[in-house]
């Protein structure tokens, strides 16, 4: 007997702007994504003011799923998954973000798409923002800074809700909107909320502004939906990365208190529906104004979500007296103190390998907010060629065309082991598990292609060269017996 439920919800997970490709097709505006040039390890992508012809742009074509979506939608049923979890690219629906009415073409595209999942029998799963917002809504309104986006985020989700409420159930209002919190990366303000930081700003209190306003719109449409179809399952999406403190001493376990405030504000409002004690005394300390408005109170509270997804690759640790560099920040979750962890292994890219916390960190939000989860993200970057950093995990084709991907095998069975024993032992409630990057992508740090997290892999480089032709990797037989075994088979 299985111990997870038979409704249990294996797929794949993807983001429009990574995979889709066809920016200039279908009547499709600009996001800001779409002005983002390619980066590399250790140099980071360009924004550009608009669309340069001299430069790359990566996300462009991506892997090209917009005129494929057939091919790859069978592969994807031929490895059985139950559901797919991706975005509609807000700019195919409203190309500038302010229209009244919608772009046909691109409506139709999502009906297309969605039809054809469902013809295999794969539930679309579906973000509403994944680090789309139309360019024109950055550019001219200032993105997330400016309330009436909010407004406008209101009526892209009402749209699609009444185009769509009879083939998508289950909904997440915002990828990863806690990202932004690393307001020392200006990136993740960019793609989470088309915001650019001025020199005068008071960095930290423009966050808690974009953030209100962010769940000030979550909390419409999710209330929007509901009166749509109450059937409907909406959720948040959030980054998460636990943190553990260094040791016993006092101040190592209140510094890792403290410091996950951050992975929590965000599904805090989500799921509770107001503020907690930890935010309005800083916000109180600081003298910062988040821009709230009278009735605030009642929106954020009719706008509870039914679950919350959340990504997870890596653990980090704080010891209240370290200061690590920059470098370090970023691998180890964008934090001032943070250490090695001596009892875990790193991946090839620095990012702690630890299945453990994946079963710790569902402990803690299910005890926390007593409401279904979803691993929508989980998964094991490997590049696919030694280069000059020395990486070493790579997918290979071998001398009869196979790819073997044994080190990502490993990484997603001791992953889902720990989600299962979450279930069976601990009694979280658990929805579904959706691998990042189910077909190799965009990467969205680097623009690159070479750091693959497929089970499909896609023949395209980071210059953009290839065929685009797709093969299944070992992961693909490995990950299909999974599903059929409903998590028996590892």
């Amino acid at each position: 007997m299985s111990k997870l439920p038979n409704d249990f919800l294996w797929g794949g997970a993807l983001a429009a702007n990574q995979f889709e490709g066809g920016y200039d097709q279908g009547g499709k505006g600009l996001s800001v994504i779409d002005v983002m040039t390619a980066g590399a390890h250790g140099k980071a992508r360009e924004i550009t003011q608009d669309v340069e012809p001299d430069k790359y742009y990566p996300n462009h074509v991506g892997i090209d799923f917009y005129n494929r979506y057939k091919e790859d939608v069978k592969m994807f049923s031929d490895m059985g998954l139950k559901c797919l979890r991706t975005s509609i690219a807000w700019t195919r629906i409203f190309p500038k973000g302010d229209e009244v009415e919608p772009n046909e073409e691109g409506l139709q595209f999502y009906d297309d798409l969605f039809d054809e999942l469902l013809k295999y029998k794969i539930q679309p799963v579906i973000t509403l923002s994944h680090f789309e917002m139309p360019l024109h809504l950055a550019r001219e309104y200032g993105g997330f800074r400016n309330r009436k986006v909010a407004d406008f985020f209101a009526h892209f989700a009402e749209t699609v809700f009444n185009r769509y409420k009879d083939k998508v159930k289950y909904w997440m209002t915002f990828n990863e909107i806690n990202n932004q919190m690393d307001i020392n990366n200006p990136i993740f303000l960019w793609t989470n909320s088309g915001v650019s930081l001025k020199e005068d700003d008071n960095k930290e209190e423009v966050l808690y502004q974009v953030a209100h306003n962010e769940l000030i719109a979550s909390a419409k449409a999710v209330k929007i939906g509901k009166e749509i179809n109450p059937e409907f399952e909406i959720g948040a999406m959030i980054s998460h990365v636990p943190i553990y403190p260094y040791s016993c001493n006092p101040n190592d376990i209140m510094e890792a208190e403290v410091a996950s405030r951050m992975r929590f504000f965000f599904p805090d409002v989500h799921a509770r529906g107001y503020y907690p004690g930890y935010a309005t005394k800083m916000f109180e300390r600081e003298g910062f104004d988040i821009g709230w408005q009278e009735g605030d109170d009642e929106i954020l509270r009719d706008g509870k979500v039914d679950y919350i997804g959340f990504s997870y690759y890596m653990s980090t640790v704080v010891k209240h007296d370290n200061e690590a560099s920059v470098e370090d920040n970023i691998v180890n979750g964008g934090l001032p103190n943070s250490v090695d962890n001596p009892y875990i292994k790193k991946s090839d890219w620095g990012w702690a390998i630890d299945p453990v916390g994946l079963r710790y960190i569902l402990n803690a939000l299910y005890n926390r907010y007593q409401i279904p989860l979803f691993i929508v993200e989980n998964g094991f970057g490997a590049v696919d060629e030694f280069d000059e950093n020395g990486f070493g995990a790579v997918d290979e084709f071998d001398e009869n065309g196979q790819i073997h991907d044994d080190y990502r095998v490993d990484y997603l069975r001791e992953h889902i082991k720990a989600a299962i024993d979450a279930v069976d032992k601990d009694g979280v409630d658990l929805m579904g598990y959706t691998p990042w990057g189910i077909i190799d992508i965009v990467s969205f740090t680097t623009g690159e292609m070479k750091k693959r997290y497929g089970l499909i892999h896609v023949d395209r480089d980071n210059e953009g060269n290839g065929s685009l032709e797709r093969t299944k990797k070992d992961s693909f037989d490995w990950y299909r017996n999974v599903i059929e075994s409903n998590g028996e088979e590892l």
